[in-house]
């Protein structure tokens, strides 16, 4: 079992000023750094991390119950993104540069001025770790590299599901970027549940961002928006991530239908943020029957015993509703550690009672709802909350042209026949939604788009030439894609992206 650590203090409103007042000195530094310093600094911390992995996969596997395997396959995903950003600010699109020359005879009736434009960093940034990937969405994790690879400082508040394991990554990236020369101060590690919330509410901090529950990732957004100066806040929330099986999917896949089911919402005990929670099947289908006789994983150690007890709590309450009736379940269903459960119940049964019953339940249980017709589909995709993901499984034959389009609306990514566990990191990847799924649909928390988040628009007009943001001259030194007069110039040199 995993063991909690109690030898490390909350920081101290003393020691949290002096955090927050050399960061947004360091920030205004960074931000004037060059792109390609950047992206070395970035490089160095990947590869301090790779060099590090011997002594901290050991530490990660003590706090969090998660096996050797799954740590380093996390590690190497949380140095890749990291190594990603890094090619992201070499290539230089991120900046968004936009030049719009002084036309005197602009169609819109009066003299266009000389305007450019591009994006700059927000400033310091409170990043709120997770407890479920303790590498790739904690201290080093995606969150931290975009917003520094966007040019601010980075304030991690330690999750205190693994503390020892985030004050060593914390040692990890401070020596790299002192190393790099990067300015004193820009990124810290603070603790306690307290001192998170007096951080983000000091007004030094300009944007936040959390993934956790909906509960606490709601109290945070709030304390963001309600400041004097309210500021951006990216939550990940919570999602059931449903998946939708066409009649036609069921007659011609539904033994690999029911295999790859049971297989994505067991992986890692259920504690994936995209954990396909809710399946819908054709009544008649026989699908509910082939995923309760198939082998599900044994009982596995949830992540830490807050995890567990919130687990429970949340499987009784969807499983004792009149509605809902067990499909499988094991002795050790409910204990620690919990074996999987499978619930049932039918769509016209959902849709009356669909806040009780479709609602996230972190860890190995999962509910297959059958449906008597596409009609009901529909009903579904229009009445659910906000997603993460929803999935459709079916034959290029069906006609799901609304279901997709009702999804679209419902979900930051929608997939065809596949599974939702595993999140690319990739330049088009969406990991967002709609609230509850997250607090601001219109961004990503995986993926180079998640630097926008980190970044604002300003625009110049009528400068001259050597008072420009480099990117924005027109000798573009840089050689970074810009805008002119709304045609794309591309960059000055082609890119080579796999360097």
């Amino acid at each position: 079992m995993a063991t909690q650590s109690t030898t490390i203090s909350p920081t101290t409103t003393e020691k949290l000023n002096s955090i927050i007042s050399t960061a947004a000195t360091a920030s205004e530094l960074w931000a004037a750094t060059p792109a390609a310093e950047r992206a070395a600094a970035l490089i160095s911390i990947a590869s301090a991390l790779d060099a590090a992995a011997s002594e901290l996969i050991p530490v990660a596997r003590e706090e969090t119950n998660l096996a050797e395997g799954r740590l380093k396959g996390e590690l190497q995903r949380t140095t890749f993104q990291l190594r990603l950003f890094a090619e992201t600010l070499n290539e230089g699109s991120y900046l968004d540069a936009r030049i719009d020359h002084a036309d005197q005879q602009w169609p819109m009736g009066a003299p266009r001025p000389d305007l450019r434009r591009q994006l700059e960093p927000l400033g310091p940034v409170l990043v709120f770790s997770a407890s479920n990937f303790p590498f790739a969405f904690s201290v080093a994790g995606g969150d931290t590299a975009s917003a520094l690879a966007a040019g601010c400082a980075v304030i991690l508040k330690a999750h205190s599901g693994h503390p020892k394991l985030s004050e060593a990554t914390g040692d990890v990236v401070r020596t790299a970027l002192a190393k790099a020369g990067a300015p004193e101060g820009l990124f810290s590690v603070i603790f306690g549940t307290q001192a998170g919330m007096d951080a983000l509410a000091d007004p030094l901090i300009k944007a936040g961002s959390f993934t956790g529950s909906i509960s606490g990732g709601r109290a945070l957004f709030d304390i963001a928006s309600s400041r004097p100066e309210p500021i951006p806040f990216y939550g990940e929330l919570g999602s059931v991530n449903p998946v939708f099986v066409t009649r036609a999917a069921a007659e011609i896949r539904k033994e690999e239908i029911a295999a790859g089911f049971t297989a994505s919402f067991t992986l890692s005990a259920g504690q994936f943020c995209t954990k396909p929670g809710v399946l819908f099947v054709p009544a008649g289908s026989g699908l509910p029957e082939l995923i309760a006789a198939q082998d599900l994983a044994e009982a596995t150690p949830l992540l830490n015993p807050r995890i567990q007890s919130g687990y429970i709590e949340a499987l009784q309450t969807v499983s004792n509703h009149d509605s809902v009736q067990v499909l499988r379940s094991e002795k050790r269903s409910l204990e620690d550690p919990p074996a999987p459960t499978i619930l049932m119940t039918t769509a016209k049964k959902l849709i009356k009672d669909h806040e009780e019953i479709f609602t996230e339940c972190f860890g190995p249980a999962a509910l297959v709802v059958t449906f008597e017709n596409d009609s009901e589909l529909l009903e579904v995709a229009s009445i659910i909350e906000g997603q993460l993901t929803a999935t459709i499984h079916g034959e290029n034959s069906d006609d799901v042209a609304e279901l997709v389009r009702l999804l679209a609306k419902k979900a930051g990514r929608v997939i065809w026949n596949a599974w939702p566990t595993g999140v690319s990191v990739t330049y088009a990847q969406q990991h967002g939604g709609p609230y509850p799924a997250t607090t601001s649909s219109t961004s990503t928390a995986v993926g180079t788009a998640a630097i926008n988040r980190f970044l604002r628009p300003v625009a110049y007009q009528g400068f001259p030439q050597h008072l420009l943001p480099i990117a924005l001259q027109d000798s573009n030194p840089l050689c970074v894609p810009q805008q002119v007069n709304g045609k794309s110039a591309g960059a000055s040199h082609p890119m080579d992206h796999n360097k």
